[in-house]
């Protein structure tokens, strides 16, 4: 089996419900050499943790605010600092973050430091109306966040979870009218991103509706890279 040989420092782009967590799933199974960062679970953690930049970021959430970019770069470097992956070796997957060019900028200085930029940036490339059948078809168990599909994952009885049998609920945000929102900010925020890393020479388009189309795609991207 191929594997990765050069240090890989991965970014994937996709608008919401594109598939990035499903990717990043398969990526860490299939190239256990990966490591991952989520900057939503370094977030959840540090506020669960009441850490001074925990505080920080939960006052601006309670507030509606967005978390400064300044503070999600300064998050997700201590992060990579304290794991030791700032060095030119390191071979990561970013997961959430940055999502704006300030952002990207912001931490691409940081890392030019410690010779770690990251060296691969791949868009997700999914028909937005697809994603919006999608989020339509999407239920979900609210007590265990087990999601079902209507069209490819249903529930083994209508509109119940197939453990409990309790009953399917709609989250707030997954009808197309809400999700669209979403899609919109997306869209309005991701060409300037796309833009800094075209600069870089580090972005990467990969086409596709399904995970198992796209998935054999990314897969050999990778391994024509930084595999043998």
């Amino acid at each position: 089996m191929s594997s990765i040989v050069s240090p890989l420092r991965l970014l994937l782009l996709g608008a919401p419900g594109s598939g990035k967590g499903t990717q990043t799933s398969k990526l860490l199974k299939r190239f256990p050499s990966i490591n991952s960062l989520s900057s939503g679970d370094v977030l959840r953690s540090q506020i669960a943790l009441n850490s001074p930049i925990g505080q920080e970021a939960s006052g601006y959430i309670k507030m509606g605010r967005l978390v400064p970019d300044s503070t999600m770069v300064q998050l997700i470097t201590s992060q990579l600092q304290q794991k030791n992956w700032l060095h030119s070796d390191a071979t990561w997957l970013l997961d959430g973050f940055p999502r704006t060019a300030p952002q990207a900028q912001a931490l691409n200085v940081i890392l030019s430091e410690s010779n770690a930029n990251i060296n691969m940036v791949v868009e997700l490339d999914v028909d937005q109306s697809v994603i919006l059948e999608r989020i339509e078809a999407r239920w979900v168990h609210l007590p265990s966040g087990r999601v079902y599909s209507l069209d490819y994952n249903p529930p083994k009885v209508p509109f119940k979870d197939d453990i409990t049998g309790e009953s399917l609920s709609k989250r707030d945000d997954d009808t197309a009218e809400v999700f669209q929102k979403r899609l919109d900010q997306y869209n309005s925020e991701i060409e300037p991103l796309k833009r800094f890393y075209e600069a870089q020479g580090t972005l990467h388009k990969i086409s596709g509706n399904t995970s198992d189309i796209i998935f054999p795609k990314l897969e050999t991207l990778i391994l024509e890279n930084f595999g043998k």
